[in-house]
This record gives structure tokens, C-alpha cells and sequence, in this order.
């Protein structure tokens, strides 16, 4: 267990756990919030919904093994929810975990939800909801790629970095062009995410692609297992549509299409993994880019009771940098990045 002192408090410190889908961060990180004696803080975009747990992976809370999960089951399924969102509700958990001497840990796969909390927000106009229904409408009717089209007409820069069928981040970056006549893309560079709240100590955890496939592999039959289409089809009978923001994440948009009769239960299963692989490699690039992260890389003899384990000694450490004074493990971070 860690309790902090004043110097350390004053430090802001904060601990951060990412990496790619089945890579095995949930569980390393349930360990190490145990053995801290604090709460685990998901940055997860698709754990925000309620009822939407199988898919999302979702830990039961019999799997929590006492540990409180914060930041999920925030919203219904066809509510809006954005980084910005996540950001202020992190802030409070962390705010109230300083209050209680406590080390506030961060444990998730959405980079964006990580970089926004760690680094701070763009100055970009908030949403507008006529507007973003009258692209979704036009989306519908001449197909997912003309807003991407749309894109790169207007920010080509932005455009070549994302996938066509990204359509949350598309939508985005044409609101904000539409209601203030600036380049997403330009708005971003002009921000760099450059606020520095916290002093960090950022983990990424990978494995060998071969590895790390096979499991995303056995995760998505053990989804089906578990009953993924029968929570798709219970969402779809309390009226949330395919075309929900949130009906279209991975899980439910493959089996929404099996049980539409797009086609079989054994092609909604090849999609699902496939598409798996592909978020993870998405994931990946994002992560890589991050500066200060410390990728630890992880065999296929390590469990999850091993990489908490020396992930510990490491948040010992950090702490004990904390309490000299400086910046911790800068030279470290710098080196990794």
C-alpha cells in the first residue's frame, strides 16, 4: 500500500498503464491497484456504456476483486460522450484520491481519453448536434466514405491519418472546420497537447504479434462463449439502432450484422477478429507516438502476477524520485521516447 506525503502530493503524481486489446493490461492492472491500495481509473471510450459489457470486456464485479473501477457505465448507449467528458470526471476521481493519499492509476487502450487527460485540450469549438446529424444523414445516403472525401478537401493533413470508416474523428474535424473555418489538424499543432499537470509514469505493454493475435483471437471466442449475440440482440430489441455511435463499436457492429442476416454466425466471428487485430495495430501507432511512455514488452511465459509485480517496484521507484525533488525518471522517459 502507498500513502503519499505532502512533497510527493506536490508533484502531482500519476500512473499510467496502456497498451493494445488483450494485451493483458487489465489484469496487471487490477493487481497493481490492489497492492497500491487505490482505485483503477479506465480510460476505455467503449466501457462509458451502460449494458454494453461483454464486448467492451468489462470486468463483472465479481472479477474486481474489491478493487473500485472508475470512468465506466457512465452513459446509455445513445448518449453522446467525448474526451473532454472523461477528462473533467478523471480530474475528480484524481482530485479526491489526492485528498485521500492515494496514487491515482489509469489503466486503458483509448489514447485519446490518455493524452487529453494528461496533456489537456485543444481550443477547438464544441459540438454541434444539427450539424453533425446532417452529415450522418448525408453519410447514409452516399455511403461511409464521402465524408472522409469531404475531409480531404478541407484538411488533407488530417485526412491521410485516418481510416475512411473512422467516422467519430471525421465528424469531428468537419464540425470544427464548419463552425470556425480552422483545420483540425492546424488547431491540434498549434495546441501539441502541451500542458503538463501531473508528473507521469507511463507504461505501455505489448507482445510479439504472433502472441498478442492468438489472444485477441481466444478473447473474441470467449465473447461469443459469454453470449455476445445475445446482449447485441437484447440492445437492438430495447431500441438502440445499428447506426447508434455506440452500436457501431467492435462486438456489436459484427454480430448486429449476423443477426441482420448480412451473413453467419461463423463470418460475424472472422470479422470480429479481424477487425480486433486491425484496432490493435491502430492502438499501437497511437501509443507510439507518445512521448515519456517506457514500452515493456511482455513473453508469453510472463502472468499477469509477474508484471505487477515488477510494475510495482517501478512505481516505488517513481515515487522515491518524487520525494528527492526533481522531475522523475527523466532521463529515463526521455531515452524511451
Amino acid at each position: 500500500m502507498v500513502r503519499l506525503t505532502e512533497s510527493v502530493l506536490a508533484s502531482r503524481p500519476l500512473v499510467v498503464l496502456v497498451g493494445p486489446t488483450a494485451v493483458g493490461k487489465s489484469d496487471v492492472g487490477l493487481r497493481l491497484a490492489r497492492a497500491l491500495g487505490t482505485e483503477l481509473l479506465t480510460a476505455d471510450s467503449r466501457q462509458v456504456y451502460r449494458g454494453m459489457d461483454i464486448a467492451t470486456d468489462k470486468p463483472a464485479v465479481t472479477e474486481r476483486q474489491g478493487v473500485p473501477h472508475r470512468l465506466i457505465d457512465l452513459v446509455n448507449p445513445d448518449e453522446s460522450f467525448n474526451a473532454g467528458q472523461y477528462r473533467r470526471l478523471a480530474l475528480q476521481d484524481i482530485e479526491r484520491l489526492y485528498g485521500e493519499r492515494r496514487l491515482p492509476l489509469i489503466v486503458g487502450g483509448t489514447g485519446l481519453y490518455v493524452r487529453t487527460l494528461i496533456h489537456g485540450l485543444c481550443d477547438a469549438p464544441r459540438a454541434d448536434q444539427a450539424f453533425r446529424a446532417s452529415l450522418l444523414q448525408k453519410a447514409q445516403g452516399q455511403g461511409r466514405s464521402f465524408l472522409h472525401a469531404e475531409l480531404a478537401q478541407v484538411d488533407p493533413k488530417l485526412a491521410a491519418r485516418l481510416h475512411p470508416h473512422d467516422e467519430v474523428k471525421i465528424v469531428r474535424a468537419l464540425e470544427v472546420f464548419h463552425l470556425s473555418g480552422r483545420r483540425l489538424s492546424d488547431v491540434q499543432q498549434q495546441h501539441r497537447f502541451a500542458e503538463q499537470p501531473f508528473s507521469v509514469l507511463m507504461i505501455g505493454l505489448n507482445r510479439e504479434r504472433a502472441e498478442l493475435y492468438r489472444r485477441i483471437d481466444q478473447r473474441v471466442e470467449a465473447m461469443f462463449a459469454r453470449g455476445v449475440v445475445e446482449e447485441t440482440a437484447q440492445l437492438l430489441a430495447q431500441g438502440y439502432r445499428r447506426e447508434t455511435g455506440a452500436m457501431k463499436g467492435l462486438g456489436y457492429q459484427q454480430v448486429a450484422g449476423y443477426l441482420s442476416g448480412d451473413y453467419d454466425r461463423a463470418e460475424a466471428l472472422r470479422l470480429l477478429k479481424r477487425d480486433t487485430r486491425h484496432f490493435a495495430k491502430r492502438q499501437l501507432t497511437w501509443f507510439r507516438k507518445e512521448p515519456g511512455l517506457q514500452w515493456w514488452m511482455l513473453g508469453e511465459q510472463d502472468t499477469s502476477e509477474d508484471v505487477g509485480g515488477r510494475l510495482l517496484e517501478t512505481v516505488h521507484s517513481f515515487v522515491r524520485h518524487l520525494k528527492q525533488g526533481p522531475p522523475p525518471l527523466t532521463r529515463e522517459m526521455e531515452s524511451t521516447s
